[in-house]
Formats: structure tokens, C-alpha cells, sequence
């Protein structure tokens, strides 16, 4: 019964990782999507219309909140369809923008109406529930060499950034010894 359980484990490891990196991306689009749609929030019309979604009930909060998938689903199905046509560039760039999309008008409509959702008792444990498995998935994702070595990488790409990208000008001065150390090299002799 050990041996099983543990060809299972090992079976299934790699879906578990695939799923963390698929939630880590939505983290991000959801980060994204809510700075996006917070600058968009101060015109006026939309402001008004976050003012009528705060007031919502319950129950109405939450078809508000499920309505951003319902309404995607077929333009996906679309987008899937001209895929299948001969139209994959097409159909690639549909689905992800409708992704990018709905992900920032749930993360949206979610921080509006969280307060409201956690009222409805079986909504906030299937939430609890949900948070609890994405975080043990992600940090067994960043319990593994691979995590390390990547995180690794990108906190020295992100010092590089800070403290080695001239500004505007200092590209341009850069771009300018280039092209003279270019000249030198293949000038003729």
C-alpha cells in the first residue's frame, strides 16, 4: 500500500506543479487586472457603477461575480473554434486577452463585493478552502531546486535592474560608444 501510495505522489507531482505555476500567473493577472481597473475606477461613470455593485446583496453579489466567466465562455469556445479553422494566432490572442480580462473584472468585482460574499457562510469556507490549498501548492512549488534557482535569478535580474539601468539618457550615451566601438572595429585600415 506505501509503494502505491508513493507511485501516486509521484504521478501526480508534476500536475501539482503545473497547477501552482497556472495559480502564480493568476496571482499576477489578478495584481494586474486590479491595478489597471483602479486607475479606470476614477471616471466617472464606472466610479457609479462600483458604488451600485458595493450596495448589492448577497446572493447578487455573488451571480455579479460569477457573470465575468458565464460572459467569456463562449468568446473562449470562439477563439478555440478559429483555432481549429486555421486562425491559432488568432484564437491565441483571443483567449488570452479575454483571460487578461476576466481575471481583472472578477479581481475587481471581488475586492468590491468580499465583504458582502463572506456573509454567505458556505462561500467563505469554500474560500478558506481554496486559499489553503493554493498556498500549500505554491510553496511545494517553492520548496523544490528549480524555485530556487529561478528565484535566484530573478532577484539578480531585478538587482541589475535597480541599480545598473541608466536612465533615458545613459541608454543613448551607451547606444553611442557602441556604434563607435563598431566604426573602430570595421573602419578600414
Amino acid at each position: 500500500m506505501k509503494l502505491l501510495h508513493r507511485f501516486c505522489r509521484s504521478l501526480f507531482a508534476p500536475l501539482v506543479y503545473l497547477a501552482a505555476l497556472l495559480l502564480l500567473l493568476e496571482d499576477w493577472l489578478w495584481d494586474v487586472g486590479m491595478r489597471v481597473l483602479r486607475r479606470l475606477s476614477a471616471w466617472p461613470p464606472l466610479h457609479r457603477l462600483e458604488a451600485w455593485i458595493c450596495t448589492l446583496g448577497p446572493y447578487a453579489a455573488l451571480a455579479l461575480f460569477v457573470l465575468p466567466a458565464l460572459l467569456l465562455f463562449p468568446v473562449k469556445l470562439l477563439a478555440l473554434w478559429a483555432m481549429t479553422h486555421g486562425h491559432a494566432m488568432l484564437g491565441l490572442f483571443v483567449i488570452v486577452l479575454a483571460k487578461l480580462g476576466g481575471a481583472a473584472a472578477v479581481a475587481r468585482i471581488f475586492l468590491l463585493t468580499r465583504p458582502v460574499l463572506l456573509t454567505i457562510v458556505w462561500f467563505a469556507r469554500l474560500l478558506h478552502w481554496f486559499l489553503a490549498l493554493k498556498e500549500r501548492w505554491i510553496e511545494r512549488l517553492r520548496a523544490t531546486r528549480a524555485w530556487r534557482r529561478v528565484s535566484a535569478l530573478a532577484k539578480a535580474w531585478r538587482h541589475w535592474r535597480q541599480h545598473a539601468t541608466p536612465s533615458p539618457r545613459g541608454w543613448i550615451a551607451r547606444f553611442r560608444r557602441l556604434l563607435r566601438r563598431f566604426r573602430a572595429r570595421w573602419r578600414p585600415r
